[in-house]
């Protein structure tokens, strides 16, 4: 199967047989599937998602959640279940443009393994686009990624990309950092949007401090991975002499003949020793996780290119 189109939704019925025609009519002859992945809608989505696959089973598939799980759970249950070559994700409210799945498709023909559609003109409220322009500034600016829209929800993939990267909690919004950091080629591609035409947005304010979490998560787990001990010895290292500075002032005093007594900041200097000792056993321990993992992947990798020769 040539394409897999992954679309997770939640509670946009009144959206989803004109998303089916327009797929339609932007899919044309490829060998195809559509991939519905309701997450426990409450408004009959899914009734409708039981039409469409009647009317068109052989192309149509639907997968449901009891209840509400997130955007992260139903794009790895799509993931999971793709068969294409190649898979596009977008989202259900009619917002992304099904016509620009064949100029996905053409970037990944020439050679980009993950391609991110940017909103250059986006059809959303200021309250929307002021928050999400900070958000991807930040994000590209830490991450090294250097693109314009990391939580667009139109992207193209190829089917390597969404079997290697794993995706839970609300790590969808960094999946191009995850894929760059697996090594696959990340480009971008100016996509036209459009204004939200039924219902209402599914996401609130506390999304932005939830992506301020996950993006420390991607970044811990990502760049830190191979070297835990750099990241906690440095923290360690800081407490420790912020404590041993404390304390050595305290110790001069009593040499110099000053009586000694219990103060809060010499507390808080023994204290600050006690952290920076429980810090550099964390990278300790992180870095025996890291080289067991180590291990294991080299020894993968010899399994997989076959006993050496004699």
């Amino acid at each position: 199967m040539e394409l897999s189109v992954v679309i997770p939704l939640y509670n946009e019925a009144e959206s989803l047989r004109e998303l089916k025609s327009e797929l339609d009519a932007a899919v044309g002859t490829r060998s195809h599937e559509y991939l519905f992945v309701d997450d426990g809608s409450t408004d009959g989505s899914l009734d409708i998602l039981r039409e469409l696959y009647r009317a068109d089973p052989e192309h149509v598939r639907v997968l449901s959640f009891r209840a509400n799980q997130g955007k992260s759970a139903g794009l790895a249950a799509g993931f999971a279940a793709a068969r294409g070559e190649f898979v596009v994700t977008l989202d259900a409210d009619l917002q992304d443009d099904p016509a620009e799945i064949p100029r996905l498709l053409a970037a990944l023909q020439e050679g980009a393994d993950l391609v991110c559609g940017w909103k250059k003109t986006r059809r959303d409220p200021l309250s929307k686009r002021w928050p999400s322009k900070l958000f991807n500034a930040v994000t590209a600016r830490v991450s090294g990624v250097r693109v314009h829209d990391f939580n667009t929800g139109l992207k193209g993939y190829r089917a390597d990309v969404v079997k290697t990267v794993q995706v839970y909690g609300e790590l969808h919004r960094f999946i191009p950092v995850l894929a760059a950091w697996q090594g696959f080629i990340v480009r971008e591609l100016p996509v036209h949007h459009r204004a939200r035409k039924f219902g209402r947005s599914k996401f609130g304010a506390s999304r932005f401090l939830k992506g301020f979490f996950d993006l420390v998560t991607v970044m811990f787990i990502t760049r830190r991975a191979r070297s835990p001990l750099y990241f906690f010895g440095m923290l360690a290292l800081g407490f420790l002499v912020a404590g041993i500075a404390i304390d050595a002032w305290f110790l001069l005093q009593w040499l110099a003949g000053h009586g000694l007594r219990v103060r809060p900041l010499m507390l808080i200097g023994v204290g600050l020793v006690i952290v920076a000792i429980q810090f550099a056993s964390m990278g300790l321990l992180g870095e025996m996780i890291s080289a067991q993992r180590a291990a294991r992947e080299t020894w993968s990798y010899r399994e997989r290119l076959g006993p050496p020769s004699p």
